[in-house]
């Protein structure tokens, strides 16, 4: 297996450091999957076996890597698949963005040392006439081909709402308030385009609407598929998980969908020119 990337561009490396930043924030560990053609970052939810994935973000290439280079595991199978802490490539892609310390180039490249890492390779501003490179090694695990399919592609869900956000910031703002009284939070949604965001607790119930949104117009007809237009379907859900997916707002989404299935889950759909980040979570249950 081999892959080198290099960014020239200080803005898609940016990018690229908000978009890992995102993920770590949602996941402890993920998997990166690289293709010819796109790289993905992958976490399955922690204790399920088999599961879909619970995080799938899609990330064109060629809009971020001006050379790109890879090979993967065999001809038939083209792709690599590497399991990694975010967190980790994010502290050190955080450190070659500063605005006192931007980076000029990012070098990737999959190597084994003592054991195989992803060498990040930059070239910092110097006061002397010689360039000033910095290294450094995120350790990863390459995953064994029978492992690949927990890592496919989630299905888009049969969803009982479906709603474009309004802005993240907004929608954040409201969520920590709330987070300081419950753990859990409610989101309502109907076809007349409501959203309601809503906590209870035994002392107190506070809700937020949202009205006159707008609504994807999907490719099949899954959207409310039973009852009143103006029936809202709900979903109840860890609030601490979706404050922490609504500080993607850093990516700079040009859209950010909320499809709800009712009782069941509720799957964000971060939408950028060259980037998608699907979000799933779970409904609780016997939380009131």
């Amino acid at each position: 297996m081999r892959f080198t990337g290099v960014m020239n561009d200080i803005m898609c490396i940016r990018q690229f450091a908000s978009i890992v930043n995102a993920v770590a924030r949602l996941s402890k560990t993920c998997v990166l999957r690289i293709t010819t053609t796109h790289l993905y970052l992958i976490a399955n939810e922690a204790g399920i076996v088999n599961s879909s994935p619970g995080l799938w973000a899609e990330l064109d290439q060629g809009h971020f890597f001006n050379v790109f280079n890879m090979g993967g595991v065999s001809e038939e199978n083209n792709e690599i698949f590497l399991e990694m802490e975010p967190d980790t490539l994010s502290k050190t892609l955080s450190s070659f963005t500063s605005t006192q310390t931007a980076a000029r180039f990012l070098k990737i490249k999959l190597t084994k040392k003592h054991s195989p890492c992803l060498t990040l390779e930059v070239e910092l501003p110097s006061l002397s006439v010689h360039a000033r490179i910095v290294v450094h090694d995120v350790p990863v695990r390459p995953l064994p081909r029978r492992q690949w399919s927990l890592y496919q592609e989630p299905e888009m869900p049969q969803c009982d709402a479906s709603l474009y956000l309004p802005p993240l910031k907004q929608l954040r703002h409201v969520v920590e308030r709330m987070k300081t009284q419950a753990s859990h939070i409610t989101l309502a949604g109907n076809r007349r385009g409501t959203l309601v965001f809503s906590m209870s607790t035994d002392t107190v119930t506070v809700s937020t609407y949202f009205r006159h949104l707008s609504m994807p117009t999907w490719d099949r007809d899954d959207g409310g598929r039973d009852g009143e237009p103006e029936e809202l379907r709900s979903a109840t859900v860890d609030i601490k998980r979706l404050a922490l997916f609504l500080t993607g707002e850093q990516i700079g989404p040009s859209k950010v969908i909320c499809n709800i299935v009712e009782g069941r889950l509720i799957h964000m759909f971060l939408l950028h020119e060259d980037v998608t980040l699907q979000y799933f979570l779970p409904a609780a249950t016997n939380v009131y």
